[in-house]
């Protein structure tokens, strides 16, 4: 038998599947195929199915093709994948020739409510045999788990990044906060890419501190949590609101996670030792340049420390660690009107001070 000779090759996943963004200028011969004109200049006449050059889907055949954005696509282009669904074959203007497909053809959406850009038509949606419905994690374990899994840190090369658990939970709080709030404009959404970006822009910030002050390790401490605000503005579609206040609505959403990962985290704890700490006029001082080092020289023995370090689940011996629970502590605090905080003299720098801090 003849077909015994056929070669058989093996397809590695790479192969078996395509994805295709789809855009207004997307052509039925990008997806399906076309006419060639070269190889008809070559000589082949037209009645040559030799002269069709097939498009990304009959070239994934017994693969997996992604359509994604489908309510981009044109309609005349999303008619052409009628056949497709329904006959599983393709069809290439006037040829005869019919290539029956064994392939999985997956689209992707956004909710009919959260665009208007463009819409799926009917005919189309119908030929789908599943629709799946996706929507934003549930719980902030979920969302960490996904900035996790996507978010690229800078690579351990120089210098590791290590970022506390408490530090993540604040940006999957901070993000939950904002789905919540009326002034965003909840149409357009916050999506998880938004967590994954804050955890992206807060190691960045870590590593250009210990890059600057030459520590061995990078931990993200509550004083770099402005740098994800400065980022925010731009990813966040905000209601009509009076101009300027976006800043102001973004702050406090800020504080709101923080506050609510601090009682999470730390309520029932007995702060007496650190607040006791504060007596007397002493100020503790921070920036986004101060080392974890020099940040806990400046509270000497602190009683009461290695019980918070117990309590926020640190047990490894790092300075990094151990300042940016610190600080978090003195944030949650000052949260909940048991100590001031002051803005220094240059963007980013704090000081922390007792409930009846000096006379300026």
């Amino acid at each position: 038998n003849d077909g015994d000779d056929v070669p058989i090759t093996w397809l590695p996943r790479d192969r078996r599947y395509a994805e295709k963004l789809a855009t207004p200028d997307t052509s039925v011969a990008d997806l399906i195929g076309d006419v060639d004109p070269i190889r008809v200049a070559e000589g082949r006449y037209l009645s040559d199915e030799l002269t069709i050059h097939y498009g990304l889907i009959p070239r994934v055949n017994r693969g997996i093709m992604a359509i994604n954005e489908l309510p981009d696509l044109p309609e005349r282009i999303q008619v052409a994948l009628f056949n497709i669904l329904e006959e599983r074959d393709v069809q290439i203007r006037g040829y005869q020739i019919r290539l029956p497909l064994d392939l999985l053809l997956v689209a992707t959406a956004n909710p009919e409510d959260y665009t208007h850009r463009g819409r799926i038509v009917s005919p189309l949606k119908d030929r789908f045999g599943t629709q799946v419905r996706t929507h934003y994690p549930e719980t902030l374990g979920d969302e960490i788990s996904i900035m996790d899994q996507e978010a690229r840190t800078p690579p351990p090369t120089a210098v590791p990044v290590k970022i506390p658990p408490f530090m993540k939970e604040i940006l999957a709080a901070l993000t939950a906060e904002l789905r919540r709030s009326p002034q965003i404009n909840q149409r357009s959404g916050v999506s998880v890419r938004y967590s994954i970006g804050n955890v992206e822009t807060l190691a960045a910030a870590a590593v250009r501190r210990a890059a600057r002050t030459g520590e061995q390790e990078a931990v993200p401490r509550v004083v770099d949590l402005p740098a994800v605000l400065s980022g925010s503005e731009g990813r966040v579609e905000f209601d009509a609101i009076e101009e300027g206040r976006e800043e102001e609505i973004l702050h406090r959403a800020l504080r709101n996670a923080e506050l609510e990962v601090f009682r999470r985290r730390l309520s029932g704890f007995d702060f007496a030792p650190i607040v006791a700490r504060f007596e007397g006029g002493f100020a503790a001082q921070t920036s986004d340049l101060t080392s974890a080092q020099e940040f806990l020289s400046q509270f000497g023995d602190l009683p009461g420390l290695a019980k918070l370090l117990g309590r926020m689940g640190i047990e490894e011996e790092s300075p990094g660690l151990a300042a940016s629970a610190l600080e978090f502590a003195l944030e949650g605090l000052h949260l909940s009107r048991r100590l001031n905080k002051d803005a220094g003299e240059r963007p980013g720098q704090v000081s922390y001070e007792g409930p009846d801090p000096r006379p300026r």
